[in-house]
């Protein structure tokens, strides 16, 4: 093919490619700077793009994972708080059963020492039965509440923690006195302390689970923002790079539209070779 053709400039077909090819680098430069991603799509990188998208799917599991701790971290707090409250009760009901012991005490003083006695044990149900975070109570009469926070993405383990019952029908406190008027012996002060060591027994396996799972939690936010900079590892674009990038291409895009400009007069000079 001539070079020296006014239906085929080849010059400005070289040059249009070479534009063309520019403009489409631009763009896609423009594009990482303003998403600041350099995969931004499965079309930009399918195997890199797929391997970032299940990567996000496990971090964004990992909230689900992190909410129920969360949950469970607020369940047991509630619970350790209320069995705090009934562990002092349980304290303050001693002292009134012993102050019940002493001899010659009068009547109207047991009746009142008594009656204080049976405050307080209604309170401890009172407490126990509204100790609850989210509909669940650790302490309540029964055994209906329990946790079973999620520890993995799969749902395949949990962190178990269990109910133990502080109210006063329960097996910790029932034993012990219900009123002081029929007398109080050493062995029934004896059944309140050992209320007061199940209830500090359940308070402290409540502890090691609240431990757990404060742990947990936070080794899955770790791993949630090791993840996360995995992703970014991967589809972040160097916003440094692409800047320089830019500016260079920009440059070259001048150039090219100056060298199209060039090839595209080539016909026209062809002119001057027909003139007298």
């Amino acid at each position: 093919m001539s070079l020296n053709s006014v239906n085929t400039n080849v010059s400005a077909m070289i040059a249009l490619q070479s534009l063309n090819a520019i403009n489409k680098e631009y763009a896609q430069v423009q594009n990482r700077i303003s998403t600041g991603l350099k995969i931004a799509s499965a079309k930009d990188n399918p195997a890199i793009w797929a391997i970032a998208q299940n990567m996000r799917a496990e971090s964004k599991s990992l909230d689900a994972v992190m909410s129920s701790l969360q949950r469970g971290q607020s369940i047991v707090d509630t619970a350790v708080s209320a069995g705090t409250a009934i562990s002092d009760i349980l304290t303050q009901m001693k002292e009134k059963a012993l102050a019940a012991t002493e001899a010659g005490l009068s009547t109207a003083s047991k009746q009142a020492l008594s009656d204080e006695y049976v405050a307080l044990r209604k309170q401890i149900d009172t407490i126990a039965s509204t100790a609850t975070f989210d509909g669940v109570n650790l302490i309540s009469s029964g055994s209906a509440g329990k946790i079973r926070a999620l520890a993995n993405t799969k749902a395949t383990a949990t962190i178990d923690i269990d109910h133990a019952d502080l109210s006063t029908t329960g097996s910790v406190i029932s034993p012990i006195l219900a009123n002081l008027t029929g007398g109080v012996a050493s062995a029934d002060i004896d059944k309140i302390d050992a209320a007061i060591q199940g209830v500090s027994s359940a308070l402290s396996k409540f502890g090691v689970g609240s431990k757990s799972l404060d742990r947990h939690l936070e080794m899955t936010s770790k791993l949630q923002d090791t993840f996360d900079a995995g992703v970014g590892n991967l589809v972040d674009a160097d916003m440094a790079k692409e800047s320089a990038r830019l500016q260079a291409l920009q440059v070259k895009q001048q150039l090219a539209i100056m060298a199209l400009r060039i090839a595209n007069q080539g016909p026209s000079l062809l002119l001057s070779l027909f003139r007298q």
